[in-house]
């Protein structure tokens, strides 16, 4: 059947390499003849309106049926993502329970290192472990905002899983971002500056008086704060010192502490911060300190940036940057508020389907919106661990960035062809339930029709709203007719050859399309 290729053609588009081609609406060939392709209307599923589904859908990893009706219970996009600014308020059994799946990630870093050294569970393998955990959160969590900026966070303040023992505090390092993910970029800072893992990536965990290690005071400026033409190298050998004391006892008992022998004293100076800095404690001082780099205009202009860049666009104008730093240094750098503003803008709303979903947002979405149902892991080849695999051939595991910059938050970079290709073969293989096979329920083909008999034009609206939430086109209706060979006004019903053998064909079709490939 030469159907699939076809379809590759005529989606095309969305691997073109750039965000624009990634992002822009498909063009369809020219129509058989004979044949209209009109879109039907299905009237049984009931969607968001479309600024609400943006919302939404930049907010979450996914809009599915389900998360549709828990925004109309709320009263409405706005009033959902309020509620969801609060995460505490939000219950989320289905994602408490999964800490039970990997018993290890609640261990301390003795226990892991003592583990580790015999043949019970390599700290690679814990790590893997702490990254099946966030895909199943992403994909099943009710606090999807907050799942959304623990990742933006822990990217921001990036600490690769697989950095040299970092295994051994890395799990608490994410919870730290998670519980703080919408607090106050303050509190972020000063939590994860000086946290374990953190000072094992860069450096930090050994630094001394004698010698302070520059890699985690350079970083801190610029990458987490003020970024680059803002502060000389002088000013990164004093925030070196500032930062020296904290300790862990790698390769040994791994222990944390602080070592107050080990303080850098004496004056200090970065950029307009000064210190007599006299205290062999230097701990008041690194709270002095990073309060400063919190609150300076540079840094809200980076955070803002940044946030804009994520939930916005790649090039999001120098006047919503400077409206969302204004926002962030008045609300004492309140995450929350910013958000606000953010989604508030004009530019926000004129933003709709901009945004190129990266490797895991794909995935991630896929399994939500196939209603796809992962088990606890019982093998190694459980689904659970398959997502792991599959997220990793579309080109980025979870936390597993190498440098400190974190992955790229732009469209261009996750829309080259092969990433578009690799797409492209995963929906097909979902779509068709082939793999993964063990641990995981797939919804049974003859539910994706809705009714006993219909025609095909309606099955292709049915399955637009349910995949994508939003209406079909007629450039996916005819790619649709184009993956099975079929027409608009064919019959379907529970006997016929589509929903027999080639329902895997259409789903993989709506999933290859630009609505589903951005966000």
């Amino acid at each position: 059947m030469t159907a699939a290729p076809r379809r590759r053609t005529l989606l095309a588009g969305v691997g073109a390499g750039t965000a624009a081609a990634a992002a822009g609406a498909v063009t369809a060939p020219a129509q058989a003849a004979g044949v209209r392709y009109t879109p039907a209307s299905f009237t049984g599923v009931q969607l968001l309106p479309e600024a609400e589904r943006h919302l939404v859908s930049r907010f979450s990893y996914g809009v599915t049926p389900a998360l549709a009706n828990q925004v109309r219970k709320a009263g409405g996009a706005q009033a959902w993502f309020e509620r969801q600014l609060d995460p505490s308020g939000v219950a989320d059994g289905t994602a408490a329970a999964l800490e039970g799946w990997w018993p290890s990630l609640s261990y301390d870093a003795p226990k892991l290192w003592e583990r580790s050294q015999g043949t019970l569970e390599g700290g690679w393998e814990v790590m893997q472990s702490y990254q099946r955990w966030l895909l199943m959160r992403r994909t099943y969590s009710q606090r999807q905002l907050a799942e959304v900026m623990t990742e933006f966070w822990e990217n921001h303040f990036n600490v690769p899983v697989f950095g040299d023992g970092v295994f051994t505090f890395r799990k608490n390092y994410g919870d730290t971002i998670r519980a703080r993910a919408l607090g106050t970029f303050e509190d972020l800072l000063q939590a994860v500056t000086v946290h374990p893992a953190m000072g094992m990536f860069l450096d930090n965990a050994k630094s001394s008086k004698s010698a302070p290690n520059e890699n985690l005071g350079r970083e801190l400026l610029e990458l987490h704060t003020v970024g680059r033409g803002v502060y000389d190298e002088d000013d990164v050998k004093s925030s070196a010192r500032i930062l020296t004391g904290y300790w862990v006892d790698m390769w040994r008992t791994w222990t944390a502490s602080y070592r107050p022998e080990e303080h850098w004293t004496g004056r200090v100076q970065v950029m307009d911060f000064t210190d007599d800095n006299r205290d062999p404690d230097g701990r008041a001082v690194v709270r002095r300190y990073l309060s400063y780099l919190a609150k300076h205009p540079s840094t809200a202009a980076r955070v803002a940036r940044k946030l804009a860049v994520k939930f916005v666009s790649d090039t999001p104008s120098e006047a919503l940057v400077s409206q969302l730093a204004d926002v962030y240094l008045r609300n004492g750098t309140a995450i929350a508020p910013v958000l606000r503003a953010l989604v508030a803008s004009d530019e926000f709303k004129r933003s709709a389907g901009k945004k190129v979903r990266d490797p895991g947002e794909d995935l991630v979405a896929t399994y939500r919106v196939l209603q796809m149902k992962v088990a606890r892991p019982t093998a190694s080849d459980s689904a659970v661990n398959a997502m792991l695999w599959q997220v990793s051939n579309l080109g980025q595991t979870p936390v597993s960035w190498p440098q400190p910059d974190g992955p790229p938050l732009t469209s261009e970079a996750w829309s080259s062809p092969s990433r578009i290709l690799a797409s492209f073969d995963t929906h097909y293989t979902l779509s068709g339930g082939w793999w993964p096979k063990k641990d995981v329920t797939y919804r049974p083909k003859s539910a994706w029709l809705p009714r006993k008999r219909m025609r095909f034009d309606m099955l292709v609206d049915y399955l637009s709203r349910m995949l994508l939430h939003r209406p079909s086109t007629a450039a996916l209706l005819e790619a649709c007719c184009l993956s099975v060979d079929l027409t608009p006004a064919e019959m379907i019903h529970a006997d016929h050859g589509l929903v027999k053998w080639n329902m895997h064909r259409v789903l993989a079709t709506v999933l290859d399309s630009p609505a589903h490939l951005t966000r």
